[in-house]
């Protein structure tokens, strides 16, 4: 009968911190009831190894140290594995569970849990544990999300913690075909519900900000460093919200059919009731209005500037085509 690899790694956790001196794979595989079983040689080496692996991503300090006669041998002293004091308040491990639930539709789940089981371990009660964080009532109330599904997501998020540069295909909101970018990414960010990735665009020598819905195919590493210096966190968010459009750069003027466009109508710095059914809205003009505006399809007309009525027109003459 197949032994759970949880009680294996457990065994493999108490072998090694209960030792007093490092133990070869040999006296492991004797030592572990799993590993007895294993067999053959190569399919304990690939258990063992994974066992490892798995065991020092919970945080056990494992060290490998050469023997005399050359044998290599492995233990976890338990001074180099205490846990040292936790003090976290209240607050503070409420917003620690709150920003785990928030990457459970994403790959980033497994970690999220990870780091909570370690926080749990050391005796530090969390969100949803039964603690009583604000008179009585456990802030597990809140379900917060940031949905992740572009398969672009994980590779770019670990491409900017890498500082690693990136290659993707990617196809404008206008263009039929998409074409190579090289790009070294500094930061992803959500805005309106679609995630961007801004970062240093290497063919045209300047910032950019990309869609991650408009990325094509896989996202693939590159060797090296990166090229130009990453700004900091205001700057590219600053970056990230005007190319996206958050950032105004004058007005525009439009009508918009009467109840509809709400989030239209929450950036509207004027409203006027034309009374046909429809009102003229005054709004702010920036980068990506054309694209925002043409999600609303007939129900709004862009009346001026005449660069941005001519910009909807020409998105939607290309979505009739498509």
């Amino acid at each position: 009968m197949a032994i759970a690899k949880a009680e294996r790694l457990m065994n493999l956790a108490l072998c090694l911190l209960g030792t007093r001196r490092p133990l070869t794979k040999r006296e492991l595989r004797s030592s572990i009831e799993a590993y007895i079983e294993a067999s053959s040689d190569d399919s304990f080496n690939r258990m063992f190894e994974r066992d490892k692996d798995d065991l020092r991503e919970l945080g056990l300090v494992i060290e490998t140290v050469e023997g005399i006669e050359g044998d290599i041998g492995y233990l976890a002293r338990r001074d180099s594995n205490r846990l040292p004091p936790i003090t976290l308040d209240a607050e503070e491990a409420a917003a620690l569970g709150l920003a785990a639930k928030i990457w459970q539709q994403a790959r980033l789940a497994g970690a999220a849990s990870g780091a909570l089981q370690k926080l749990r371990a050391a005796g530090m009660p969390l969100a949803g544990d039964g603690a009583d964080y604000d008179a009585g009532q456990p802030h597990s109330a809140l379900e917060p999300r940031i949905p992740a599904h572009e398969a672009a997501f994980e590779p770019l998020m670990l491409a900017c913690r890498d500082r690693r540069p990136v290659v993707f295909d990617y196809r404008k909101s206008n263009a039929a075909h998409p074409e190579q970018r090289q790009v070294e990414p500094w930061i992803l960010e959500c805005w309106r519900g679609h995630w961007y990735v801004a970062g240093w665009d290497r063919e045209r020598q300047a910032e950019r900000v990309f869609r991650l819905s408009r990325i094509t195919g896989k996202v693939r590493s590159r060797q090296g460093a990166f090229t130009a210096p990453v700004p900091d966190h205001v700057t590219v968010r600053n970056t990230v919200e005007s190319w996206a459009g958050e950032t105004a750069t004058g007005t525009a003027t439009i009508k918009l059919r009467a109840e509809h466009g709400y989030p239209l109508r929450a950036r509207a710095l004027t409203v006027r009731e034309l009374g046909d059914g429809w009102d003229e809205l005054e709004i702010p003009n920036g980068h990506g209005l054309d694209a925002w505006l043409v999600e609303f399809g007939p129900d709004v007309v862009v009346l001026e500037p005449a660069e941005l009525r001519a910009d909807v027109i020409d998105r939607l003459r290309a979505v009739a085509k498509g």
